[in-house]
């Protein structure tokens, strides 16, 4: 059986918790690697929660089925805190990254973690999204803020990558393309852990 990775992105609706882990899987895929990305929601509406995931292996990836024990775990809105158990599954060397603006110290005690080994960043996507981008849709600086806080790519790979994807669906505004670009550097050097 393969090892692979897993990544767990939690989100809402219209955030791009979907898109984030595509980008992410089709990233590492051009990185040489093997990787699944498929999302799990109710509702198709906007605000509804929405969780997707990634599995990232050297080798065939012959699993089908959600999701069980995350490494890695998005948080791209931190309005699920209290009502969703982030670290469900995650092992004691896990990596939780929250799009928030307080500290990794506060949003360890919010979440009552305590002595867990988990290791806790975050970063404010939302104001990263907004000012460079002109919209708050966090999942490209969670991307950077990701990859950052977990050595899983190189970030020239991810931003070289993101942008040949970005530039067939907005080969006619090049400043969404930049803007993204930009989010994805911008969270990877904001990140706080």
């Amino acid at each position: 059986m393969a090892e692979y990775l897993e990544i767990r992105w939690h989100g809402r609706g219209g955030q791009g918790a979907k898109t984030a882990a595509l980008l992410l899987g089709e990233s590492a895929a051009a990185a040489g690697k093997y990787i699944q990305a498929f999302p799990e929601y109710g509702p198709e509406r906007m605000g509804a929660p929405v969780v997707a995931y990634n599995r990232i292996s050297d080798e065939p990836i012959t699993v089908h089925c959600n999701v069980q024990e995350p490494k890695y775990v998005a948080v791209l809105d931190s309005t699920f805190v209290g009502s969703v158990n982030f670290t469900d599954g995650m092992p004691d060397d896990g990596v939780l990254i929250i799009n928030t603006e307080v500290s990794p110290a506060e949003m360890r005690e919010t979440l009552g973690l305590g002595d867990s080994a988990i290791q806790v960043f975050t970063v404010d996507a939302n104001k990263i999204s907004l000012e460079c981008i002109g919209r708050a849709i966090p999942n490209t600086p969670m991307m950077g803020a990701l990859i950052k806080a977990t050595g899983l790519l190189k970030l020239e790979d991810l931003l070289e990558d993101t942008e040949r994807k970005l530039a067939k669906k907005f080969r006619n505004r090049p400043e969404v393309i930049q803007g993204n670009l930009k989010a994805i550097r911008r969270a990877y050097e904001e990140v706080r852990g």
